[in-house]
């Protein structure tokens, strides 16, 4: 399974957001004994890094040791911009999604993902891990 995690996961489990905390740091986990199968975007970092209150490098620096961080440019900006989504950054996160793969994209804000062509899930989701 190839799962891409929306930066909402990775702030629950950054910031210990309860009650959202035991399931997101669940698909970490997931991630982390499985090596290459889960993707973040360049873009969420840096967004992780913005709120978080020391820049969260160790948190960081710990996912790509699991996680991969497709390399989005030019092409990418534009095919999320033609998947009309009314939040950019959420049509971002998809076009990232799309060039590593992913089977899923892991988030609690499924109504922000309703026009992805990759199926969103919330991280309790059961056909997660299989």
């Amino acid at each position: 399974m190839r799962l891409f995690i929306d930066t909402d996961i990775l702030l629950d489990v950054l910031l210990g957001r309860a009650p959202h905390f035991d399931q997101s740091a669940q698909v970490l986990d997931w991630a982390e004994t499985h090596p290459g199968q889960c993707a973040v975007s360049w873009h969420g970092l840096a967004n992780i890094h913005y709120l978080s209150k020391d820049g969260a490098r160790g948190f960081i620096e710990e996912l790509t040791d699991f996680c991969v961080i497709p390399a989005t440019g030019t092409t990418e900006m534009k095919r999320a911009i033609e998947l009309g989504f009314g939040d950019l950054e959420d049509a971002m996160q998809v076009s990232a999604a799309l060039l590593f793969g992913a089977q899923l994209i892991v988030t609690r804000n499924l109504s922000d993902y309703k026009a992805s062509p990759i199926k969103a899930v919330p991280p309790g989701d059961p056909s997660l891990f299989l």
